[in-house]
């Protein structure tokens, strides 16, 4: 049930099956991985492990005892391989190097197989060695071989081991491994999360301290030296009369020229009203001081103050003498 490369060791189950005589008197092996054809694959590693597989065949002569399956892409045909191994009271193994999770060994633990499965990654917590499985080492094929041949002399001399194998191998994925489980791990996970995110403000804070320092750092003095056009104010397109200016020579009429005195007083005459305007609306837009302006609510809490506190200097004074002279 993988697929054909070097890290699921599918070579590996089939040399220990080849080399160990005493398993292959009791029972038959059956490979469900990859292609027969090297020519169908086109990964290198799948075209050398088909041919290895091959070899290995021909090495041990297992022609008679070994049945190779293609992989299934068909969920429904794999569950009723697993069925049908079950049927036969056959057992399922898994020997990779190395298995992450480990979805065959719990489909086939669900099945009712009791299973052998890899001791490095997910299988070594999925199975309780001994309880509702077995742990194999997969860089020891011998050991491991042998342990799977213990394990169906056992179930020859005793009828009802290989039932209480694979109950127990369900009640371990019904307590642990469903999709109910699941869910509910996932709903806790997300709730323990938002929880966390609502009490834990600190890093917010903190983050937004630290974007605040860098601005008032970096950022505004950066901004401040950003050159920034001014537009220029509109000249006015309004130009004075330009009056024809004749020679005296040509008319013979002199222009009147006013008196000193007159052109000299009007212009200070003028600047004196400007000022006692200024004055006069500085005068009238000034604002009251907090002194004009009383406030009656203000003054009523004062007086209350007042009283409340010369009531309590009494009372402290009168207890004083009482307490002297009694």
């Amino acid at each position: 049930m993988a697929r054909l490369d070097t890290v699921k060791n599918i070579t590996g189950l089939t040399e220990w099956y080849g080399k160990n005589k005493r398993l292959r008197n009791m029972v038959n092996l059956v490979v469900v991985a990859g292609f027969f054809d090297p020519s169908k694959s086109h990964d290198r590693e799948e075209i050398a492990e088909i041919k290895k597989m091959h070899t290995l065949i021909e090495k041990y002569q297992l022609q008679g005892q070994f049945r190779w399956i293609a992989a299934q892409t068909d969920r429904y045909r794999n569950g009723e391989l697993y069925r049908c191994i079950a049927d036969t009271k056959g057992a399922f193994v898994q020997p990779a190097l190395y298995e992450a999770f480990g979805l065959t060994v719990i489909e086939a633990m669900n099945c009712g197989l009791p299973t052998f499965a890899t001791n490095q990654g997910g299988p070594a917590e999925i199975i309780i060695d001994g309880v509702s499985g077995f742990h194999i080492d997969p860089n020891n094929g011998d050991e491991s071989s042998n342990k799977i041949a213990d394990f169906f002399e056992k179930c020859k001399t005793d009828a009802g081991y290989w039932n209480q194998m694979s109950a127990a191998g369900r009640q371990r994925i019904y307590e642990c491994y469903t999709w109910k489980i699941y869910a509910n791990k996932v709903l806790n996970m997300g709730s323990i999360y938002g929880f966390w995110r609502q009490i834990n403000k600190e890093p917010k804070l903190a983050k937004q301290r630290y974007i605040q320092m860098f601005y008032s750092l970096l950022f505004r003095k950066l901004a401040s030296n950003v050159p920034i056009k001014v537009p220029e104010p509109l000249q006015s397109a309004q130009t004075a009369p330009v009056e024809s200016q004749q020679p005296a020579a040509a008319t013979g009429i002199a222009k009147p020229q006013p008196p000193a005195s007159a052109v000299i007083d009007k212009p200070n005459q003028q600047e004196k009203t400007a000022q006692q305007k200024k004055r006069e609306e500085g005068s009238e837009l000034k604002p009251p001081s907090s002194q004009q302006i009383r406030n009656p609510v203000r003054d009523l809490w004062t007086q209350w103050g007042i009283t409340i506190g010369f009531l309590f200097i009494i009372y402290y004074l009168l207890k004083r003498l009482y307490c002297m002279f009694m």
